[in-house]
């Protein structure tokens, strides 16, 4: 491994040594009446692990977040294709999903519970329109940075859209639209866990928000460490992955 490819591993070494050294130095100036200390986290999350009560919640956040992420992508890429190969719908439309971007998805969620209801398809809904626009607009933009003579060179060749889109425009654009997944997948995580915080009777934000009601420090600080834990390691992959179709090393 060369001294570059080290590198960013090196600098995530060292970030998750300052966390924990200001996590634990946090601790030392509040106590136990707000946290818990990194080990006495990690160590209350693994037996809470071993009961029954976590894993169904578990399980449930994971498939609805899998569900999630996978409609946020296949729309995504739908929406971002479509634009982008109509342009005058693409610029007209661009503006408005920033826009939409921008609302707090929050205040969507009562029209989310009329449309499904209590249950997981809720959680679904809201974890997807978290992730659906950040891939629609990546792709729009990586489309549209395609190099002109490969788009002259389809329509020459007389391919059709989905030709186009399949042997051209996608390979192309790959770098981008990962970068787009790699964002989807955040907002998506941080969707579904949201919906499961306000209306639900299962899943990982259920047990957090419950935690909470009942001021239950060990079980705030082990949920939330285990997402941070989960988010953090898939998105350092994601990155690796990105990194290297950015710069082909």
């Amino acid at each position: 491994m060369h001294a570059d490819e080290r590198k960013p591993f090196r600098n995530i070494l060292i970030l998750i040594g300052g966390i924990l050294l200001c996590w634990e130095l946090a601790y030392l100036v509040v106590g136990d009446v707000a946290l818990r200390s990194p080990w006495q986290t990690v160590a209350f999350l693994g037996k809470l692990m071993e009961t029954d009560l976590f894993w169904p919640h578990f399980s449930e956040s994971m498939r609805a977040f899998a569900v999630a992420l996978a409609i946020a992508i296949v729309l995504g890429l739908l929406i971002g294709f479509a634009l982008a190969l109509h342009r005058l719908s693409g610029e007209a439309m661009e503006p408005m999903l920033v826009a939409l971007y921008s609302i707090p998805k929050i205040t969507l969620y009562p029209i989310i519970l009329l449309a499904f209801g209590l249950g997981i398809s809720a959680k679904i809904a809201f974890g997807a329109i978290h992730g659906i626009i950040p891939v629609a607009l990546f792709t729009l933009t990586a489309v549209r940075s395609t190099k002109p003579i490969l788009i002259k060179t389809g329509r020459v060749m007389k391919l059709s859209p989905a030709v186009m889109v399949r042997s051209i425009l996608f390979p192309a654009a790959v770098p981008e639209i990962f970068t787009g997944i790699r964002v989807g997948f955040s907002l998506t995580l941080v969707g579904t866990v949201l919906g499961e915080m306000f209306a639900s009777q299962r899943g990982l934000g259920y047990l957090l928000m419950n935690a909470i009601s009942l001021y239950n420090v060990d079980v705030i600080m082990s949920v939330t460490f285990l997402l941070v834990l989960m988010a953090a390691g898939v998105n350092t992959l994601l990155l690796a992955i990105d990194h290297r179709l950015h710069h082909g090393v």
